[in-house]
């Protein structure tokens, strides 16, 4: 819910440590993005542009994390395709984390057309903008790999949202 607590987060990354949300204390606002892992060649693309924009993000305030289901080598073999390394990449989510989050689980269809296994159970992709104080701002959750907010727009988004303290909107939850 937009201006409430969002989950407990707190996952290993390949390169930066643990992250933990309550304790990354970003100048405006961590983006939180859940992807899909190794077996989808879309969140390859995502992440591709999200690493591309990352210093954009950092110039606004804004710390980046990319989080999956995926195990620790299957988030590397991700990694080595991004050749990134300064964005953070998170692995290990549990399902119940993922759930909570809102994200969508799905089942194993077997080899993708990469040629990648998928796993028996992984969550679907989700992008999220956490104010410093653990409260939601921004989300966005998909139930397939298609059609995800653009990281361009949301940089620019955000440019409006800082200038004019635009507030997190969709918190009404009294009866209409």
């Amino acid at each position: 819910m937009p201006r409430q607590p969002v989950p407990a987060l707190s996952v290993p990354t390949l390169a930066h440590g643990d992250f933990t949300l309550a304790a990354d204390a970003p100048q405006n606002f961590t983006l939180v993005v859940f992807y899909r892992g190794l077996h989808c060649p879309i969140c390859l693309r995502y992440l591709l542009e999200l690493s591309r924009l990352l210093p954009e993000f950092e110039q606004r305030g804004v710390k980046v994390v990319a989080v999956s289901s995926d195990t620790a080598e299957r988030a590397q073999a991700m990694a080595d395709k991004l050749r990134a390394p300064g964005l953070r990449v998170g692995h290990s989510l549990p399902l119940a984390v993922a759930r909570a989050w809102g994200l969508y689980i799905s089942a194993s269809r077997g080899m993708t057309s990469i040629g990648v296994q998928e796993p028996a159970l992984f969550s679907e992709p989700g992008v999220f903008l956490v104010r410093a104080d653990g409260t939601l701002y921004y989300g966005a959750v998909q139930t397939m790999p298609f059609a995800r907010p653009h990281f361009d727009e949301l940089r620019d988004a955000l440019d409006f949202a800082l200038a004019k303290d635009y507030p997190a909107r969709g918190e009404y939850t009294a009866a209409s």
